[in-house]
């Protein structure tokens, strides 16, 4: 493992994106412990441009939106991080059972994939937080979890299917070790870094899928995200207005915060993709 993690060290996209969400990070962690207002307090008069105090001007209900940025990018890290293990926990698993078992298991498990990629995830997503009434931000992170895992089930299958009839494998079915132990121990070692690029992705994606609900007025309530603050912006017309700052700085946060995962997962696939490095 530190040797992996050494080898990735020496991969520039991998550390500029490493880099780059740790100082996010940073920021959404220490800032708050720093200016400890309510980002929900009317500090000025509605679209106030950048200065006076308001680093990047107010919003419109008057409030500080680089306090109100800081505290929507840790709600949509959140939301994102927690999509992230529960897809990528949902697709792994379904993933390995298709791909070691096969038979009738794989043929059922493919089936319910196959259904869940014929119609958009998003479609999904939308009519599932329209019917709750009550979204929190954990409520949200879980729909979309619940609805992005096919593709990394469908990549993990592929990927076990090839790995079943290896060596390795058989040398531990004629030992007599379980199916559990089998998959734990012989196979999941050899996509670990592939799980592990599943899981950025999902966590980009989860982002980017929380933002695109909450612009649509569809995301969590009582929080501030980015797709929220975005959406406060459309909703009051801040375009129309001419203030930019209302909503620029959170388009360009999820930008940057997308790009700088997907960065480190270009970097891991360089590093661990044989074809690519070859």
């Amino acid at each position: 493992m530190a040797h992996s993690f050494g080898i990735l060290l020496r991969s520039p996209k991998f550390l500029i994106g490493a880099i780059v969400t740790l100082l996010i990070l940073a920021l959404v962690l220490i800032y708050p412990e720093i200016n400890k207002n309510d980002p929900l307090s009317m500090e000025a008069l509605a679209f106030q441009p950048p200065g006076n105090g308001l680093l990047l001007g107010s919003d419109n209900f008057g409030r500080d939106l680089f306090l109100e940025l800081v505290y929507g990018i840790r709600t949509s890290l959140v939301v994102g991080l927690i999509a992230g293990i529960c897809a990528t926990a949902i697709g792994l698993l379904l993933g390995l059972l298709s791909g070691y078992i096969g038979g009738i298991i794989d043929n059922i498990l493919t089936a319910i994939t196959n259904m869940f990629i014929v119609i958009p995830s998003f479609i999904i997503l939308i009519l599932i937080s329209v019917s709750i009434n009550s979204r929190s931000s954990m409520i949200v992170a879980l729909i979309i979890g619940f609805t992005s895992w096919p593709w990394t089930a469908r990549a993990v299958r592929a990927q076990t299917t090839s790995l079943r009839n290896r060596d390795h494998v058989n040398i531990a079915k004629i030992s007599g070790h379980s199916t559990p132990r089998i998959i734990i121990s012989e196979i999941l070692p050899y996509i670990a870094s592939y799980v592990v690029m599943a899981f950025i992705l999902q966590v980009a994606s989860g982002i980017l899928a929380e933002a695109s609900i909450s612009m649509l007025g569809l995301g969590p309530y009582n929080t501030i995200s980015l797709g929220i603050i975005m959406n406060w912006a459309l909703v009051f017309e801040a375009p129309v207005s001419g203030a930019w700052w209302a909503f620029v700085p959170a388009a360009f946060a999820i930008a940057i915060i997308t790009f700088s995962l997907y960065l480190m997962n270009t970097g891991m696939d360089e590093i661990f993709n044989p074809k690519i490095r070859s």
